[in-house]
């Protein structure tokens, strides 16, 4: 994903071993609980041993998944903040665009964050600490805005919070071919966003 040709809008169908796709689509349709090895084996036609001489247990895979996740929504996010530039209206809003596409566009990866109890309390606090720095970077954007006089809110912190909640919501409702598509979706978020943050936009100025 370093490649200067990436679009941070585009987020091209997973690249994911065909035991890590199996396992996503058993947790997403039975959760992490009502799935086990032997049904991620079956599914996948290798043998359990097969299955275990790639991953320790279910937990490895969990994680591998969420990992996976946080990997593309941070590319895709530090993708779009370089392209913003310093303005902070441009960088929150393609922030909370980036991130709602990849809501609207890899919904059951997305799905995986509310797995996160299942994990251990390490690879929680792995992941954890991954989800974080986007938390991070919505928080320093709209920190940005507060200095910069352009955006009102007294809570910058629940802000961030709320923000990345509501885009996170999209990939429970969000379906493919419905009277909305992605990319005005996450356009709108954005005007969503900045009115949460109360944006006092500049005289002349233009977003």
């Amino acid at each position: 994903m370093t490649d200067d040709a990436f679009d941070w809008r585009s987020y091209p169908p997973l690249e994911l071993s065909p035991l890590l796709s199996v396992a996503l689509a058993e947790i997403v349709e039975h959760g992490y609980d009502g799935t086990s090895v032997r049904k991620i084996a079956v599914r996948a036609g290798v043998t359990v041993p097969a299955l275990y001489y790639h991953f320790e247990n279910k937990q490895a895979m969990l994680r591998e998944l969420l990992d996976h996740a946080m990997r593309i929504v941070l590319a895709h996010a530090r993708a779009a903040l370089e392209e913003a530039g310093e303005d902070c209206v441009a960088r929150l809003s393609a922030l909370v665009e980036a991130i709602v596409l990849y809501m609207a566009q890899h919904r059951d990866l997305a799905f995986l964050d509310s797995e996160r109890r299942s994990l251990t309390p390490e690879n929680r606090a792995h992941y954890v600490a991954r989800r974080d720095e986007l938390e991070g970077e919505l928080r320093d954007a709209i920190l940005g805005g507060v200095t910069q006089g352009v955006f009102r809110t007294p809570y910058p912190e629940e802000c961030s919070r709320a923000i990345l909640s509501m885009c996170q919501g999209v990939a429970g409702w969000y379906r493919p071919g419905g009277p909305v598509d992605a990319p005005t979706m996450a356009r709108r978020y954005a005007d969503l966003a900045l009115a949460t943050v109360q944006h006092q936009a500049q005289e002349g100025a233009t977003r």
